[in-house]
């Protein structure tokens, strides 16, 4: 075959091209992943979510096209019945593959109190979280998030929570995934009380999510989330005493002064906490402010984020 002076021009520039831009997709590969990573909390959409003005379908192509964010971490509130849905879970997978999107995470909230005291009650709160699961380890979920409630005295809650962790944690072990309890309220809110209760489940993949909210202990009525806070655990005590068995940071944000700093949480002095236990690992955006509208919270809350991660390395 003869080749001609202009086939052998081409062939040579598509070459030296190709050799040219070999060294950038190596660089991409072997670069480092920086130690902590942002992720999208879907609950930062909740309003638009519930007000059916986007879909969970939706959510991680919106992180993706309107915020730049890669990796979201779902709420099972927004496909409640969806769970063994295969159908539905296929498309979910396709469209976040289509736009390179990364599952993360599912929180999982309304399916029983693992602390329930009561065997059975536990027993059944721990099958219907199986499902979650499942979806998760199908989705390419590295966790779910849980919540360790239960109506009793602490000490007896806390012995059942961890029961009932443990219990979940061996059967998540079986798909490689992490059990993950977020301070949500109740005893969860005590530092001290939820470190003790995953100290007593004693397993590799059952650790804490701090949430940089939720801290408090004490309101003036005994129901969950009701009535005003009368008492507060230490943020910074708390999440430094956690970050040993965390497996992620639940980022929370309301409101930002005229610089762009989070009002109710020094980020500073968290972060510095975070990068000194060495964790490595995604933090979730989770803005639910009132003052600014979902959107342009979640700006705000990712540019503070990138800010202060840069600051301290």
């Amino acid at each position: 075959m003869t080749t001609t002076r202009r086939q052998f021009l081409k062939s040579t520039a598509a070459f030296t091209a190709a050799i040219s831009f070999a060294p950038q997709l190596v660089a991409e590969k072997l670069a480092p992943k920086p130690a902590l990573e942002i992720s999208l909390a879907e609950w930062s959409l909740h309003k638009t979510l519930f007000s059916k003005q986007m879909s969970n379908l939706d959510f991680p192509v919106a992180a993706r096209q309107k915020f730049g964010i890669s990796t979201v971490e779902y709420v099972n509130q927004f496909f409640k019945d969806k769970a063994q849905d295969q159908t539905y879970l296929k498309e979910l997978l396709q469209r976040c593959r289509d736009h390179g999107v990364k599952n993360h995470l599912i929180m999982i909230d309304g399916e029983g109190d693992l602390g329930a005291p009561d065997q059975a009650e536990r027993t059944k709160t721990i099958e219907n979280h199986y499902k979650w699961i499942d979806a998760a380890h199908y989705l390419g979920c590295a966790s779910i998030r849980v919540n360790a409630f239960g109506k009793g005295p602490a000490q007896e809650v806390q012995q059942a929570a961890a029961e009932g962790l443990s219990r979940l944690g061996e059967y998540a072990q079986q798909a490689r995934l992490n059990i993950i309890v977020e301070n949500h309220g109740s005893y969860s809110s005590n530092g001290q009380w939820l470190l003790g209760t995953i100290k007593k489940v004693g397993r590799s993949n059952v650790g804490i999510l701090p949430d940089f909210g939720n801290f408090c202990v004490r309101r003036d009525t005994a129901e969950l989330y009701r009535g005003k806070c009368v008492e507060e655990y230490d943020k910074y005590k708390a999440v430094k005493e956690w970050m040993p068995v965390a497996k992620g940071v639940s980022a929370k944000t309301l409101a930002f002064d005229a610089k762009g700093n989070c009002i109710e949480t020094d980020y500073d002095k968290m972060f510095k906490i975070i990068r000194d236990s060495g964790f490595k690992g995604y933090v979730g955006i989770e803005y639910e402010g009132e003052v600014l509208g979902e959107e342009e919270g979640i700006r705000k809350t990712k540019a503070l984020l990138e800010k202060v991660i840069k600051r301290l390395g």
